[in-house]
């Protein structure tokens, strides 16, 4: 067979180049790493030490040979001289990057001039005396340095390699710090961690299940869990009154950038509490993560509660960047007196005129005002109608059309000054919503705004229970969520009014997490799934067991689930959940490192009673 080239194909896989000769094990004896490559410092010179590692870089100089030696805590500088290590300087002038090597030898002071400050061995290095090579290594695809860039698919491809870069290896200690102060915290708390089954049955609670069948029960399939909600209520129900657990979660759901088909989150479930336990509990925890393991971050103390409705009129979201220093303000009242028509078909089918101040951008480019109107029209918009406050005036299409005195007026309502913008957009409150909450972030960072040293949390509470369809009602939360003690009525006289104790924790434009307090009555929640459309036999077989557990005296009882995902991106200043997990996927759920999804053998299919259609 002809040797096949080295370099790439077509679509990014790495062609595997022909295997250079490996040169032999050598060794003078048995080496075992005593020291990691961070560690040896000046009160160390004199010292005999073995150390392990990957080699970063060699280099030779002066008839010596220079490797950095490289291992998660740092990097060592090795010097193998042909006077003191004959054979391990001969072995040294074969090694090549990533190379995993055993190197024992004495700890001296670099000589005069030649410390590096930027490590923290820089004032020292081990001049070889024995050389081992553990393994040799192909050339990697991508150079393993944070400074050198790659895409994002080769590096998912060879994660292996990815997380030997420094900064992809701080995240993941980043994350492992993070849940270890959760597990402390919560102990400390009286907290017990208790796995709950990964194998549940399919419910209807949210997003799709993924689903594994049961080559046992032929037909019968379980779903990997969307999150332990049923499993933690019963937990409360059997007096284990302090819950939580670092959950792994699955989703069948299109993947963003800040969201996975598999995601870890901690869940937490108390008994005999209300709103304001679990809201004291969580802040002080998140308090505490930030300040011992983001210090350079500043955040206030303690977190604002926003209205559920409130945040929707201001910010356009119930998920709002409080970095953003605008609002949005309702004009509707003046825009139905302006004769423009875009307002007034907007006010004629039920909608508003909203719009948003955006200080000193009245001289922005045409290309720059499309670039945003293009954002506005991406959520739904049909368009963003521009009022600047220029210095020969007003600009904009209703400086043409509006009446003088009715223009000022729009421009006090809008805080309008000299130097300033406005966008306006005309439609019904979901759109509007949704367009302005995109400019509303698009001016901020174009302000700067977004300072990434900023944690700006708040709570935001006042969610209804359910949200009108058009064929009746669905969840606001969880089928699971509580109500306000006295406001039971309201499902009966006007379901789309009912109150929650539901409530989420939002940072700067990210929800965190959420949770309620819980229904702990049988009849009110077969009220609620009937409401939801569920049928009696539905909710048997859907909700039955818990259901009959709350028949056994259920306690009252509430919880929340917070992403360590999102809260490591945060920390970490990452914009995607990829570079926040082990072995992530792409937006499409491919797990490009282990080729995964994948077919399977047609007798596996067989021993499941699964056959593929055509």
């Amino acid at each position: 067979m002809p040797a096949v080239t080295a370099g790439w194909n077509s679509i990014g896989r790495a062609r595997r180049p022909p295997r250079r000769q490996r040169p032999a094990r050598r060794t003078d004896g048995l080496l075992k790493r005593e020291f990691d490559c961070g560690r040896l410092r000046p009160e160390h010179v004199g010292q005999q030490v073995t150390l392990g590692g990957w080699v970063h870089r060699r280099r030779d100089h002066g008839g010596l040979a220079f490797v950095d030696l490289r291992d998660r805590y740092g990097i060592t500088q090795i010097v193998f001289d042909p006077s003191t290590g004959p054979k391990a300087h001969d072995l040294a002038g074969d090694l090549r990057a990533e190379w995993v090597i055993l190197v024992r030898g004495e700890v001296r002071l670099r000589p005069p001039g030649t410390a590096n400050p930027g490590l923290d061995t820089g004032a020292i290095e081990v001049l070889a005396q024995q050389l081992e090579v553990v393994n040799a290594s192909e050339t990697p695809p991508f150079a393993i340095d944070d400074q050198v860039s790659a895409g994002a698919a080769l590096r998912m491809r060879h994660r292996y390699l990815d997380l030997r870069r420094p900064g992809q290896r701080a995240v993941l200690e980043l994350r492992h710090r993070i849940v270890k102060l959760m597990r402390d915290f919560l102990d400390e708390r009286g907290f017990l961690e208790i796995e709950t089954p990964l194998l549940i049955k399919s419910t209807p609670e949210g997003a799709r299940d993924f689903v594994v069948p049961s080559r046992l029960h032929p037909g019968q399939f379980y779903a990997l869990p969307q999150s332990p909600q049923q499993m933690k209520q019963l937990l409360m129900i059997a007096g284990l009154d302090k819950y939580f657990q670092i959950a792994k979660c699955f989703r069948d759901e299109d993947p963003r950038a800040d969201r996975s088909v598999e995601f870890t989150q901690l869940d937490i479930e108390m008994a005999f509490v209300d709103r304001e336990d679990v809201i004291g509990l969580v802040e002080s925890l998140y308090c505490k993560i930030a300040a011992a393991l983001a210090p350079e971050k500043s955040f206030a103390e303690p977190f604002p509660r926003l209205d559920y409705f409130d945040c929707l009129d201001r910010y356009g979201t119930d998920a709002p960047d409080l970095r953003v220093d605008l609002e949005i303000r309702d004009i509707s009242d003046l825009a139905a007196d302006s004769g423009f028509r875009a307002f007034a078909t907007a006010l004629a089918e039920g909608g508003r005129v909203r719009a948003l101040s955006i200080p000193g951008c009245a001289s922005l480019t045409r290309r720059q005002l499309d670039d945003w109107t293009e954002l506005a029209r991406g959520r739904g918009a049909r368009g963003v109608v521009w009022l600047a406050d220029r210095e020969a005036g007003y600009w904009g299409p209703l400086a043409k059309t509006v009446p003088a005195e009715l223009l000022a007026r729009i421009a006090q309502r809008l805080d309008l000054g000299r130097g300033d913008l406005a966008g306006i957009v005309a439609d019904q409150d979901s759109v509007t919503n949704a367009a302005l909450d995109g400019l509303r972030v698009a001016a901020g960072k174009h302000l700067g705004m977004l300072d990434q040293g900023r944690l700006e949390f708040c709570w935001v509470t006042g969610f209804p229970l359910l949200e009108a369809t058009a064929d009746g009602f669905t969840f606001s939360h969880n089928p699971f969520c509580g109500m306000p003690a006295g406001t039971e009525h309201t499902l009966e006289s006007d379901p789309a009014s009912a109150p929650s104790l539901q409530y989420d924790l939002v940072c700067n434009g990210w929800e965190m997490g959420g949770g309620s307090i819980r229904i702990h009555d049988a009849d009110l929640q077969r009220r609620v799934f009937e409401l939801l459309g569920y049928s009696s036999e539905q909710i048997e077989a859907n909700f039955g067991p818990m259901l009959r557990a709350f028949d056994f005296g259920a306690p009252p009882h509430g919880g929340i689930a917070t992403g360590i995902d999102r809260l490591v991106m945060l920390l970490s200043d990452n914009d995607s959940i990829r570079d926040v997990v082990a072995f992530p996927k792409t937006q499409d759920g491919v797990d490009l490192a282990q080729s995964a999804p994948g077919a399977i053998a047609a007798g596996q299919l067989a021993e499941l009673g699964l056959r593929l259609k055509d």
